[in-house]
Order: C-alpha cells, then structure tokens, then sequence
C-alpha cells in the first residue's frame, strides 16, 4: 500500500515507559515519553505500579505528541502498539488504547513486536545517521534481552545467539546493586567507568559454546569478589569505585566483541547495528566505533533518544508493516512473551 502522506501514532507501553510518537512517514515528527520515577525506592519495577502510571500518562502523553508534531488525530492513516513483549499490565494499556482509538477514528491497526522495533529503529529518517543495507547483523542488548540476530529484510529475522540466563541490561543493573548504587544502576557504572582503569581488577569471562550468552556467572564472581575485598577493606567499594565499575564495564564489552566477531565470522556479514537500552552505554558505543577501523565492519548505532524504550521505534515499524498492509483486527491480543 503506497501513500505519500502516511501519518503513524505510535504508542509503546511494554515495561514502565509511557511513550508515544507521531511519525511522517519514515520520518518522526514528535517522540514523548513519560518516566515512572515511583519504581527507584524499589531497586526495579513493579508491574502493578507500572500499568497504573500508564492509565494515568498514555492521555496527556498522546495529546503531547499530536500538539508537538501539530497534527489532528483526524489526519492519521494507522494506529501502532506493542504487542510484546513485556508487562502484560502494561501491555494492556496501550493495547486497549489502541483498539479503542483505531475504531474510534475507522483506521488500520497494527501490531509491533517490540524486539523487532529496536532493530529497526535504524530505518528512521534522521539526519546525519546511516541505515544499515540487508543482509546485517543486529546485537539487541537490554535489561531483558542480549541477541544477536541475522536481519534479511524488515519483516525477516533469524535469532543466532541469545542468553542463556540472564540478560546483559540485568548484569549492569544487578552489579551496580552490589556496589549500593541506586536503580537503575547500570547508567551510573557508565558514568564511574569513565573515570577508571578498565584493567584495574580482572573478571573472568563466562565461557558459553557458540553465539550465545551468560551473566549469571560474572554477577555472582562480581559479588564475591566484592565481598572478600570488603573484608580486607570494608571502604574498598568507595575507595575503588571508578576502577570498579571500569572493570565490570570492559569485561561486559568483552563479552559481547567476542561473540560479535564470532557472528561476523561464521556468516561474512560485517553490517552491524545496535539496539536496545544498553545501546546507550558509552563504552559499548565507542568500542563498536573503534571496530569500523580495526575490523573493517560497518556499523550503525542509533540516535540516543532511539535506544531506550520509545514510541519512534514502534512507529517506523508500523510504516513499514502500513506499506506491506499488515493490519489486525480488534481481536489481537497482548503478549508478555511473543514469538520472535
């Protein structure tokens, strides 16, 4: 289905991020997003208090976007949503939003994984930055998920290796608990690492066949090891922090180079992109930069406000699914786990 003037409200309410966008065709004209700060004394989300904050925010955030990109609710071609996964509360909200909106205004409604979002946020329309050419190699990294996957086309995706416990978002955040830091965590390792020798202190990397991924390994040497050094020093955390978090950042980077290269070996692919929330980590950022030069690959790494959870993302998707005329109907249900 062609149409020049396509204009796609995207709403994402997948974890504890109310967002919603407007996009121009592949362009986005307006990009809100609503934070929960209640979760912080809690040390993570809490799904109960998540899907609450949305009801309250998905109203004023929509009408934020609609004013900011000045366009009429009346001029939208499509309704975009994230399926899954994720919170089924929260997943419900906007879901049910959606539905309404879309019949309420007579247009399609389309369904988004929000997996294949982060993927193919690299397809916005933004000055300044590269879209990547198909065949490429995505690494999905976030609190939830680390995959690498082979990309064929926009609607054709092939998982190659994936965590086998816990994600490398979940690693970050939980190293950070055990330095005391508040949540989420894993920012402020970013921010220390910047500050310290990534050599000072050695972490062993988990040794996983093939392309796939663990972290519950170096969480728990990560913690051990900070309980021996507190009993030899019980100021050793304050006294150590930046080269701390610098270590357990390089060790992370390591660990996902590593695999990258494997990945680039086995399929000759050397397009890669990046995407999801830990996309936004510093070190990761200028490692994957540094590779261009060292190895020769081409790689893509998304406008910051691209990489943790957003409706822009949600919405290049549903472009992209309006061209191909992949609608449903209001029978389509949410799903805290959706195949990929």
């Amino acid at each position: 289905m062609q149409n020049s003037e396509v204009f796609i409200l995207a709403i994402e309410s997948s974890c504890d991020d109310t967002a919603a966008a407007v996009l121009h065709n592949d362009k986005v004209l307006s990009n809100v997003v609503a934070n929960q700060l209640i979760h912080n004394q809690y040390g993570g989300v809490v799904p109960e208090l998540a899907s609450r904050a949305h009801q309250q925010n998905i109203v004023p955030v929509i009408d934020a976007a609609l004013r900011k990109a000045n366009v009429q609710k009346e001029q939208l071609t499509a309704i975009a949503f994230t399926q899954g996964p994720g919170l089924m509360g929260s997943l419900l909200v906007g879901s049910s939003f959606s539905k309404s909106l879309s019949l309420a205004l007579k247009i399609p409604l389309i369904a988004v994984n929000h997996m294949h979002a982060h993927i193919l946020a690299h397809f916005i329309d933004e000055e300044g930055f590269d879209k990547p050419e198909f065949p490429f190699l995505a690494l999905t990294i976030s609190g939830g998920h680390t995959q690498i996957v082979k990309v064929n086309g926009f609607f054709e995706m092939e998982i190659i290796g994936e965590t086998t416990d816990d994600a490398v978002g979940e690693a970050f955040d939980k190293s950070a608990k055990i330095l005391g830091l508040p949540y989420p965590g894993g920012p402020l390792i970013d921010k220390y690492a910047k500050l310290g020798n990534p050599k000072a202190f050695a972490f062993t990397k988990p040794k996983v066949p093939g392309l796939d991924f663990s972290f519950s390994g170096l969480k728990t040497a990560i913690l051990y090891f900070i309980q021996k050094e507190k009993l030899k020093n019980p100021n050793f955390i304050d006294e150590n922090l930046n080269d701390i978090c610098a270590s357990i950042q390089y060790t992370i980077i390591e660990i996902l180079m590593d695999k990258l290269k494997l990945a680039v070996k086995e399929t000759g692919i050397t397009q890669i992109a990046i995407g999801g929330g830990v996309s936004a980590n510093s070190g990761i950022r200028t490692r994957l930069k540094e590779s261009e030069a060292k190895y020769g690959w081409k790689t893509f790494v998304p406008k910051f406000e691209y990489t943790t959870d957003n409706a822009a993302m949600i919405g290049i998707v549903g472009y992209q699914k309006y061209l191909s005329s992949r609608f449903e109907t209001s029978s389509v249900v949410s799903k805290a786990r959706i195949q990929f």
